[in-house]
């Protein structure tokens, strides 16, 4: 049994609350109203079965890579964001069991992810981002074949973890679902950097614990990853800071991590007013797991 720990700072359970009339976050792919519109997409039928009370839930979602990045369950909290810059973001996520479509309550559900301008706390001298307005000759389109091969390119393929290189932990927080199977929290719509498109990292744990010094014991039975439709990514980079970004961009088809499944593979429903995604986004997701399993984004 591994061992976690985390420095509480926040309520570890978090019920997901309405943000007002203006944004309507249970609409569908494609739907759009006078006040809202919604970047989403459903699971096939294949890959979905409905639950007595008639709600949709995922036979599994899918697992994906950790990734380089990741800290182990830093800080216990709700507003992930501290002094980051960038469009606000609601994140409301539902964990379920992915054989009953029961709610798992007191699961521990990390998220962490990229700022504005493509930068990981905890490894800001080793991750791709890139910033500040370009000047008029940079360059445009595809980079030269010679370009440097040890620039960084975002997550390798396996995982590959790093040590963190830096103390900063913003973008990164975890909490304990409630009885309904919920968490939510307050981040920053995330940037990109070079060789990934705009995602989110979480994991699931159960099993373990709040003790005095975090959350403790048990194992990760879900580690994936959260995606974003391109028609909001392109709105969003309109927007300062992030259309002060120097970095090429990968597209959501271009991803090499994204498993293409839509909803089933972690692509979020998103809210926001159509032509106003600066004044904030609600992302939303069911996540279906299998609580006797374990993967921790190594097992791929």
């Amino acid at each position: 049994m591994t061992r976690r720990r985390a420095v509480m700072t926040g309520g570890a359970a978090v019920a997901a609350v309405g943000l007002g009339a203006a944004v309507a976050t249970t609409a569908s792919a494609g739907e759009t109203s006078a006040s809202a519109v919604s970047a989403t997409s459903s699971a096939t039928p294949s890959a979905a079965a409905s639950s007595p009370s008639g709600e949709v839930c995922y036979r599994l979602t899918s697992e994906t890579t950790e990734g380089p990045y990741y800290i182990d369950a830093d800080k216990i909290r709700k507003d992930i964001t501290e002094d980051r810059e960038g469009i606000p973001m609601t994140l409301r996520l539902k964990v379920i069991d992915s054989e009953s479509c029961k709610p798992l309550a007191k699961a521990a559900v990390d998220i962490w992810h990229c700022d504005a301008l493509g930068i990981y706390s905890g490894y800001e001298s080793s991750s791709g981002g890139g910033g500040g307005i370009p000047p008029t000759d940079a360059p445009t389109g595809t980079p030269p074949t010679d370009a440097p091969t040890d620039a960084p390119t975002g997550a390798p393929p396996g995982g590959g973890h790093q040590e963190p290189t830096d103390d900063e932990r913003y973008l990164r927080g975890t909490q304990l679902t409630d009885r309904h199977g919920f968490v939510e929290f307050t981040t920053v719509f995330p940037g990109w950097y070079r060789g990934r498109c705009v995602h989110i990292h979480t994991k699931v744990h159960v099993g373990g614990k709040l003790t005095d010094a975090g959350y403790e014991g048990g194992h990760t039975c879900h580690t994936g990853q959260l995606f974003f439709a391109e028609e909001a990514v392109l709105a969003a980079a309109e927007v300062a800071p992030y259309n002060t970004s120097t970095t090429e961009r990968t597209t959501l088809d271009e991803d090499g991590i994204y498993p293409g499944n839509g909803a089933q593979g972690g692509l979020l429903n998103l809210t926001y007013r159509k032509g106003r995604i600066g004044r904030g986004v609600v992302g939303s997701l069911t996540l279906g797991v299998d609580p006797d399993a374990t993967h921790d984004g190594t097992d791929l």
